[in-house]
């Protein structure tokens, strides 16, 4: 495969653990979406300013048709966290870049299921795939600096923090400072640790998923 070309894609669910499943989000969990964000709007604002915007069902659809697009044409993976059959958060690959083979990880979880490891785990099987699957040559994960929690995941799963960058971000009344962590391939020594996750596939092996496949969670 060129450098800079990506895999044509076809999407899938993932079992994390027994407990935890990811899928690609689509339209049919618009509802979903929105309940988890206004059931929890007051924790998640401080760090999400964007989530503002979602104030219906129909805002929540219109952003999931967004997400597709940027899916469509291989710059992003939107996948909804379940837990227990619970719908209670998102994991996202932002920006990719196939020509310099990088992408930015982002994820946020809704409070009643923070401090049970889900996200550190789902964030493990987002960059096994990419560093196993996709062939990916780095990960970035940005957080306010003073957003702890989420800092210690990357810290968690050894991501090195790079710098500082100053008054990145307008956060509701004030500018935040962003930490900036980064994770190698070369780094990347739990390969074997984690299995690949299984959300895509591409176009050359579509005849061995087909027989083997799990079902498959439709952007459709």
């Amino acid at each position: 495969m060129p450098r800079n070309e990506a895999p044509l894609l076809k999407m899938f669910s993932h079992q994390v653990d027994e407990q935890t499943e990811l899928r690609l989000i689509n339209r049919q969990y618009a509802a979903e979406l929105f309940k988890i964000i206004d059931s929890n709007r007051g924790h998640l604002r401080r760090w999400h300013p964007q989530l503002d915007f979602l104030r219906s069902i129909a805002d929540a659809d219109r952003a999931i048709t967004a997400w597709q697009q940027q899916s469509a044409v291989n710059r992003a993976i939107y996948a909804g966290i379940w837990f227990n059959g619970r719908f209670c958060g998102m994991i996202n690959h932002l920006s990719v870049d196939w020509m310099n083979r990088c992408a930015v990880l982002s994820y946020w979880l809704d409070a009643g299921h923070q401090g049970k490891g889900i996200m550190t785990a789902c964030c493990r099987a987002f960059i096994a795939h990419g560093f196993n699957t996709w062939k990916l040559h780095r990960f970035t994960i940005e957080c306010a600096t003073e957003n702890t929690r989420s800092r210690k995941i990357p810290e968690r799963l050894g991501f090195k923090l790079e710098g500082i960058v100053r008054n990145i971000e307008w956060l509701h009344d004030h500018f935040a400072d962003h930490a900036i962590y980064g994770l190698l391939h070369s780094e990347y020594l739990s390969a074997d640790s984690t299995p690949a996750l299984k959300l895509f596939e591409t176009e050359e092996n579509d005849a061995a998923a087909a027989r083997t496949a799990s079902p498959i969670i439709s952007f459709a």
